[in-house]
């Protein structure tokens, strides 16, 4: 895909010679990107889709969780500022050489080294799990306006996790049930890659959490939050964020005990204040409110894009 037309106006014109592999690469849309965002990782997928031979549209693998998760490392290093060890930064600007950004964003250095641009927090550090860790620079405060999904977006997402619901149903089955051996994170993330979406995991550290339950008095530690799709579906506490993150897996997972699940706007706690957020519930009765979150996706979805699209 070379020429002197604009990178985008090429990758339209491949993708409008192969609809097939348009479709599939459409399916890779975050539900938060702008127009501007997806454009550009969306050029950055196809341009290094050949470094990744055993990538197969369609098919859930592997090399497609690396070449997603460095696309995102990118679109967040180009339009958020985010900063990452220096090998993973050589690697991206490898992979995103002669990719033209128009009027990309200027972000400033702090004093402690970070790029930052303005409130705007960082998502998407990448982990050796492939889980992406969200929230760990920047701030994301609410600052007194109304932030929240949109009133469609629960009848939006139900049907993935109907889907889900039944992989999940299949895999527990074949792994002999729900029990306290089962790798929970394992099943969940493979569960949730066989229906060709990828697991978000928010890590704070203990000490930094603010509305714990009563019960919890200890400050070492870590906290995990899991996401798909921007929909919280657990939180998990452990000594290290590997114990978090499995504490959280199977909080997710007991969701998927009952005979359904369903996604709702509800009230949580973020930073010190109420916010609606999207849920993924059971019919369990709850006796209690839920755990604070820990990062908040809807705040920078429903600022301005760039360029005014969505």
């Amino acid at each position: 895909m070379a020429g002197e037309r604009s990178g985008e106006d090429v990758v339209s014109e491949y993708l409008g010679q192969n609809p097939q592999l348009a479709r599939w690469v459409d399916s890779l849309r975050g539900y938060c990107e702008s127009g501007k965002q997806w454009s550009a990782r969306r050029e950055f997928l196809l341009r290094n889709m050949e470094a990744f031979p055993t990538v197969e549209p369609g098919v859930p693998s592997g090399s497609l969780d690396r070449l997603l998760s460095l696309s995102t490392v990118w679109a967040n290093r180009v339009f958020l500022g985010c900063s990452y060890p220096q090998a993973v930064m050589d690697k991206i600007a490898e992979m995103g050489e002669g990719i033209v950004v128009q009027d990309p964003p200027v972000h400033k250095t702090t004093k402690d080294g970070m790029m930052a641009r303005g409130k705007r927090s960082n998502t998407g550090e990448v982990d050796a799990d492939g889980c992406v860790k969200r929230a760990k620079c920047g701030s994301n405060e609410v600052g007194g306006q109304k932030w929240g999904p949109p009133p469609q977006a629960p009848a939006e997402h139900q049907p993935f996790f109907n889907r889900l619901y039944k992989a999940v149903a299949w895999k527990l089955v074949s792994a002999g049930g729900f029990g306290p051996n089962l790798d929970h994170f394992e099943i969940l993330r493979s569960c949730v890659e066989s229906c060709k979406q990828t697991v978000t995991c928010v890590f704070v550290p203990l000490k930094d959490i603010e509305g714990l339950p009563a019960g919890r008095t200890q400050k070492d530690g870590h906290v995990c939050e899991i996401r798909c799709q921007s929909v919280y579906m657990g939180t998990g506490y452990g000594r290290d964020e590997a114990a978090a993150k499995a504490m959280a897996s199977k909080e997710a997972l007991k969701v998927f005990q009952g005979r359904k699940v369903t996604v709702k706007i509800c009230r949580r706690r973020f930073k010190g204040k109420d916010v609606e957020d999207l849920m993924l519930l059971d019919e369990q009765p709850r006796s209690q409110g839920f755990p604070p979150a820990l990062g908040y996706p809807f705040q920078d979805e429903q600022q301005p894009a760039e360029d005014g699209t969505s």
